[in-house]
Formats: structure tokens, sequence, C-alpha cells
């Protein structure tokens, strides 16, 4: 007896439903891209955000003096045409130490986020995905963390781990895991029994197939969202981690540990403390415009 399906037409499926899958996906990034780049104020904080990385990227050309270059003529001094922002409480240059310090918070602030994103994206994925017992054993631990407030969460993972770039990274990825675990389960949901994901399966498409190459990649809008929204949050909580002694180790230089130093002399050297809060605010706030942007590029009707 012939078999009703050869070999030649699943291979023929498998590649239509390949291009229907790319025209699903690109169809909409397109015309959220297109939106996004109408939005003036996404496009202000997309600028800014780019100039902080490029800062990052090329601090050692751009920074005019070490981040630890210490001048003790020059303590406390204020903004001059030597030193544009001052001088700390061990004469170095503010202006180098935030632009070395742009080095340490942006990275971690986006590895702490992409950290969040593969594992809790994933845990979520598997949950809507499986469903039953899965979903249940999976969302209930993501219940328990979430009771936990996010800040406190990361400073009783630190006061185990110790300091240190690589546990702070740990540390806030783990308590930013729920968060992204709910959004990424509600996205697969959206899309879990639509036509095509019936039409993968109905052809013999496994589980990690339809998870990876169907569902996310049409469900990756809310993800996104979260993701823009969570590195600002990650860099605020850097520099309140750091700020407290239990993130980034001194002398390096970061954000949060220069306010730390700079809270004695708040009366007496106000650039010291100044500097640091506005270049923090500017970096948060550009990221929440570009947050923005996104959020109403993916779904208009929020505008």
């Amino acid at each position: 007896m012939a078999k009703n399906v050869t070999p030649a037409m699943e291979r023929y499926r498998a590649k239509q439903t390949k291009k229907k899958d790319r025209k699903q996906i690109s169809g909409p990034f397109k015309e959220a891209f297109k939106r996004l780049l109408r939005n003036k104020l996404a496009i202000v904080g997309m600028v800014i955000v780019i100039l902080i990385i490029l800062v990052a990227i090329f601090a050692p050309i751009l920074a005019p003096f070490g981040y630890d270059d210490q001048d003790y003529m020059s303590i406390l001094q204020g903004p001059s045409a030597a030193h544009w922002l001052g001088t700390d409480n061990f004469g170095r240059d503010i202006l180098s130490r935030l632009i070395y310090g742009s080095r340490v918070s942006i990275p971690v602030g986006f590895i702490c986020s992409a950290f969040s994103l593969v594992f809790g994206c994933g845990l979520g994925v598997i949950a809507a995905f499986y469903g039953g017992v899965v979903e249940e054993v999976i969302m209930r631990i993501m219940d328990v963390l979430s009771a936990i407030p996010a800040m406190l969460f990361a400073i009783a993972v630190l006061a185990a781990l110790g300091n240190g770039t690589d546990k702070l990274i740990i540390a806030i990825g783990l308590s930013t895991l729920p968060l992204f675990a709910r959004v990424a389960r509600s996205a697969i949901y959206t899309v879990k029994e639509a036509d095509y994901i019936e039409s993968s399966r109905a052809i013999g498409a496994g589980s990690f197939r339809l998870m990876l190459r169907h569902m996310l990649p049409n469900a990756l809008g809310p993800i996104i969202v979260i993701t823009t929204f969570s590195v600002a949050m990650n860099i605020l909580v850097v520099s309140s981690l750091s700020y407290l002694g239990l993130g980034i180790v001194p002398p390096t230089a970061e954000w949060g540990s220069i306010l730390a130093s700079a809270k004695t002399y708040i009366t007496t050297a106000p650039h010291f403390i100044i500097f640091p809060g506005v270049i923090i605010m500017i970096t948060v706030f550009a990221l929440n415009l570009l947050g923005d942007g996104v959020r109403d590029a993916f779904d208009p009707k929020l505008k």
C-alpha cells in the first residue's frame, strides 16, 4: 500500500512552513521598527544609549586620566580646565572615573538582563509548552522568588557569595528571573494554539523545534520590551548595591561606588556627588525612553 505522505512531500511542506514563519516574524518586526523610528523620544533615548556605549568602549582613549591616577595637590577640587568635573577625595579626576565607570555599569546591566532573558524565558517557555505538573512546579518556584523583593534577594545572594562582578550578575539575574519567566509564559500562551504551530506539529516537528523555531520567535515582542526596561532597572540595582558596599569593590570605578565615596562630602564638595548622580539619571532616563518607544512600537494600542 502506497504512503500518503512521501519524504519529498515532507521536505516540501517543511520548506513552505519555514517560509511562512519567516514572513510572519519579519512582518510584525518590520512594522514595529518603522513605528519605533517615528517616535522622536525613543530615538533620543536610543542615541543617548549608543553614545554611552561608545564612551564605554573607547574609555581609554576618551578619559583624560587613568581611573585611579591620584593627585594629592588637587584633592576635592571643583570643575576647572584641568579637571572638567573636578576631583574626588584622593585627587582623582571625576570625569575619567565616570567614563571608566560606564565600562562596569553598562555591561553588567546588559549581562544581567541577558542572564534573566536566557534562563527566565527558558523556564517560561517550558512551563507554557508542557503545562500540567511541569508548569505548576516552575511557576510555584517563581512565585516563591517573586515574593522576596528584588533588592533584598540580591543582597542576600551577595552576602552568601561575596563581592565581585560575577557574583553581582548572578544575584541580580536571579532576582529578576520570575519577571522574565512570567512574561515569556504569557507570550507563549498567545501563540501556542496558532494554526502554524498545529501545522508544524502535524508534519512531525519535535518539541524543541516547536519552542525555538516557531513559538519563541513569534512571541518575542513582549520579551524584547521587558528586556529593554530591565537594563535600566539593573543599572540602578548595580549602582545601589555598590553604594551599599555589596557590588563592585573599590578602587574599581563604578557609578554607585563613586556616589558612596562622595556622600561624606555632600556639603563641602557637592560636585563630587552631583555628576555621578546626573550620569546615572541620564542613562536610566534614556533607557526608559527607549523602552517606552519599544513598547509602543510592538503594541501601538497602548499609546
